[in-house]
């Protein structure tokens, strides 16, 4: 019985000694001697766990919360016109420029043919309806004040000289006069107490006006200066047109 027990304990023992020696690491020995205890220890990272952070990583987007990504609205694309829309566009303009010459060309027409009237008034007194009476010759020979003083001027578009001015007013109302001063001296009818819309001519038959009444008179002064009205200034003769 005691041999059994100790036969038991041995084996107890050098089973324990067994397992003691596999999990106590390598003793080295020194050169002096004396024992010390060296470990070591290494860590590796698996290879699955490198691949699956490179892929991680590869396929990872970071979008803000605020990022814009534009849009079809926002996209300034020019306007483009069929090639309908631009041969109507065409032909507008076309018919827009013939109207606008049509008109000037009509403009045109009225005043050459208000010229060649003028240029057929007759230069002596007719015996035509005279249409008006002298103060309607005076208001209509005011509209002309600052018509500049230009000799042989016939015209307001470019200036009068003192016959050429009574002439044009006179010829409104259907009374032709000679195209010089003294030989207007001869028209109508002579007057000693003159009335607004009477003729004026100088005695010397240098000069002619119309009277406005009032001692006052309207006519193209002299060169540097515009139709205008003034006091009478000398002595004139006065004709009565109307």
């Amino acid at each position: 019985m005691k041999k059994t027990r100790k036969y038991v304990s041995i084996m107890a023992a050098a089973t324990i000694s067994g397992m003691l020696s596999i999990g106590i690491p390598a003793v080295a020995q020194a050169s002096d001697g004396s024992e010390a205890a060296v470990t070591s220890s290494r860590s590796f990272t698996p290879g699955s766990k490198v691949r699956a952070d490179l892929l991680t990583e590869s396929t990872a987007t970071t979008v803000e919360k605020d990022s814009s990504w534009g849009g079809i609205e926002s996209l300034n694309v020019p306007a483009t016109k069929s090639q309908a829309e631009k041969d109507a566009e065409t032909r507008a303009q076309q018919a827009q420029e013939q109207a606008q010459t049509a008109a000037s060309r009509r403009q045109s027409a009225q005043q050459v043919s208000r010229s060649s009237a003028r240029a057929s008034t007759p230069n002596t007194v007719t015996d035509v309806p005279v249409s008006g009476t002298g103060a309607d010759v005076v208001n209509y020979a005011l509209q002309f004040q600052g018509i500049p003083y230009v000799f042989g001027g016939t015209d307001p578009a470019t200036g009068f000289d003192c016959s050429g001015f009574t002439q044009y007013v006179f010829a409104h109302f259907g009374i032709g006069l000679p195209r010089i001063a003294a030989a207007q001296g001869s028209a109508g009818v002579p007057v000693t107490d003159p009335a607004p819309g009477d003729l004026m001519v100088a005695l010397d038959g240098s000069h002619v006006g119309i009277y406005v009444g009032g001692g006052r008179m309207i006519h193209a002064p002299s060169p540097g200066q515009s139709v205008k009205v003034q006091a009478v200034y000398q002595t004139f003769n006065y004709r009565r047109l109307v």
